[in-house]
Protein backbone atom coordinates (compact mmCIF):
# COMPACT_ATOMS: atom_id res chain seq x y z
CA UNK A 1 0.00 0.00 0.00
CA UNK A 2 2.58 2.34 0.94
CA UNK A 3 4.55 1.56 -2.57
CA UNK A 4 1.34 2.70 -4.04
CA UNK A 5 0.36 5.61 -2.08
CA UNK A 6 3.77 6.69 -3.14
CA UNK A 7 3.70 5.94 -7.37
CA UNK A 8 0.15 7.59 -7.08
CA UNK A 9 0.87 10.56 -5.06
CA UNK A 10 -1.95 9.79 -2.91
CA UNK A 11 -2.21 10.62 0.64
CA UNK A 12 -4.97 7.99 2.38
CA UNK A 13 -5.24 10.90 5.32
CA UNK A 14 -6.18 13.62 2.57
CA UNK A 15 -9.60 14.70 3.01
CA UNK A 16 -11.59 15.30 -0.22
CA UNK A 17 -11.88 19.40 -1.65
CA UNK A 18 -15.00 19.69 -1.78
CA UNK A 19 -14.51 23.45 -3.03
CA UNK A 20 -11.55 25.90 -3.06
CA UNK A 21 -10.46 29.39 -3.56
CA UNK A 22 -7.22 30.75 -3.93
CA UNK A 23 -6.60 34.74 -2.98
CA UNK A 24 -3.06 35.81 -4.49
CA UNK A 25 -1.49 38.93 -2.36
CA UNK A 26 1.77 40.04 -2.71
CA UNK A 27 4.22 37.19 -2.40
CA UNK A 28 1.90 35.68 -0.43
CA UNK A 29 -1.14 32.95 -1.92
CA UNK A 30 -4.04 32.36 0.90
CA UNK A 31 -5.61 28.41 -0.13
CA UNK A 32 -9.38 28.32 1.51
CA UNK A 33 -10.11 24.61 0.80
CA UNK A 34 -13.50 23.13 2.06
CA UNK A 35 -13.01 19.42 2.64
CA UNK A 36 -15.28 16.63 3.90
CA UNK A 37 -14.09 14.55 7.16
CA UNK A 38 -14.60 10.52 7.29
CA UNK A 39 -18.35 11.79 8.29
CA UNK A 40 -18.72 13.83 5.73
CA UNK A 41 -18.70 16.57 8.17
CA UNK A 42 -17.13 19.73 5.78
CA UNK A 43 -14.78 22.22 7.14
CA UNK A 44 -12.19 24.76 6.09
CA UNK A 45 -8.14 24.42 5.47
CA UNK A 46 -6.60 28.04 5.34
CA UNK A 47 -2.84 27.58 3.67
CA UNK A 48 -0.74 30.72 3.43
CA UNK A 49 1.74 29.77 1.10
CA UNK A 50 5.14 32.52 0.89
CA UNK A 51 7.38 32.77 -2.22
CA UNK A 52 11.13 32.66 -0.55
CA UNK A 53 14.30 33.55 -2.83
CA UNK A 54 17.63 32.55 -1.88
CA UNK A 55 20.37 34.03 -3.13
CA UNK A 56 20.66 35.87 -6.63
CA UNK A 57 20.73 35.18 -10.42
CA UNK A 58 21.62 31.80 -11.82
CA UNK A 59 22.06 30.39 -7.99
CA UNK A 60 18.75 30.90 -6.80
CA UNK A 61 17.16 28.87 -4.96
CA UNK A 62 12.82 29.21 -4.99
CA UNK A 63 10.93 27.38 -2.02
CA UNK A 64 7.44 28.27 0.02
CA UNK A 65 7.39 28.75 3.56
CA UNK A 66 3.63 26.93 4.33
CA UNK A 67 1.44 27.76 7.44
CA UNK A 68 -1.72 25.76 7.64
CA UNK A 69 -4.92 26.08 10.05
CA UNK A 70 -8.23 24.16 10.43
CA UNK A 71 -11.66 26.17 11.13
CA UNK A 72 -14.55 23.69 12.05
CA UNK A 73 -18.11 24.75 11.36
CA UNK A 74 -18.71 25.03 15.39
CA UNK A 75 -16.29 27.67 15.22
CA UNK A 76 -17.28 29.87 12.67
CA UNK A 77 -19.38 32.57 14.26
CA UNK A 78 -16.66 32.86 16.85
CA UNK A 79 -13.78 33.28 13.86
CA UNK A 80 -15.66 35.34 12.41
CA UNK A 81 -16.41 37.95 15.34
CA UNK A 82 -12.58 37.53 16.04
CA UNK A 83 -11.27 38.38 12.62
CA UNK A 84 -14.06 41.42 12.40
CA UNK A 85 -12.37 43.36 16.04
CA UNK A 86 -8.66 42.53 14.76
CA UNK A 87 -9.63 44.36 11.47
CA UNK A 88 -11.74 46.82 13.15
CA UNK A 89 -8.67 47.47 15.48
CA UNK A 90 -6.20 48.13 13.03
CA UNK A 91 -8.64 50.51 10.79
CA UNK A 92 -9.49 52.57 14.36
CA UNK A 93 -5.42 52.49 15.07
CA UNK A 94 -3.95 52.94 11.45
CA UNK A 95 -6.84 53.96 9.23
CA UNK A 96 -7.31 51.64 6.12
CA UNK A 97 -5.33 51.02 3.50
CA UNK A 98 -5.86 50.85 -0.31
CA UNK A 99 -4.05 49.19 -2.63
CA UNK A 100 -2.59 51.55 -5.58
CA UNK A 101 -1.06 48.69 -7.36
CA UNK A 102 0.21 45.30 -6.94
CA UNK A 103 3.39 46.48 -5.73
CA UNK A 104 2.54 49.46 -3.30
CA UNK A 105 0.14 50.66 -0.57
CA UNK A 106 -0.86 54.04 -0.16
CA UNK A 107 -2.78 55.32 2.86
CA UNK A 108 -6.44 55.88 2.73
CA UNK A 109 -5.64 59.76 3.20
CA UNK A 110 -2.98 59.66 -0.14
CA UNK A 111 -5.96 58.45 -2.25
CA UNK A 112 -7.40 60.59 -4.63
CA UNK A 113 -11.04 61.31 -2.76
CA UNK A 114 -13.25 59.29 -5.13
CA UNK A 115 -11.45 56.79 -4.81
CA UNK A 116 -11.01 56.97 -1.04
CA UNK A 117 -14.90 57.33 -0.23
CA UNK A 118 -15.41 54.45 -2.80
CA UNK A 119 -12.60 52.49 -0.27
CA UNK A 120 -14.19 53.73 2.83
CA UNK A 121 -17.88 52.88 2.22
CA UNK A 122 -16.94 49.75 1.07
CA UNK A 123 -14.92 49.09 4.20
CA UNK A 124 -17.58 50.58 6.47
CA UNK A 125 -19.84 48.00 7.80
CA UNK A 126 -18.97 44.53 8.78
CA UNK A 127 -17.24 41.96 6.90
CA UNK A 128 -19.36 39.28 5.65
CA UNK A 129 -18.65 35.78 4.29
CA UNK A 130 -20.66 33.35 2.82
CA UNK A 131 -19.98 29.66 3.52
CA UNK A 132 -22.60 27.56 2.91
CA UNK A 133 -23.24 23.56 4.28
Amino acid sequence: MEDFKKKSGLDVNDKEIVFSQSIKAGKRIYYLDVKKNRKDEMFLAITESKKVVMGEGDDSQVSFEKHKIFLYKEDFEKFMNGLQQAIGFIQEQQGCYARHNDNEELPANEQPAVEQEEKESQLDGEIKIDIDF
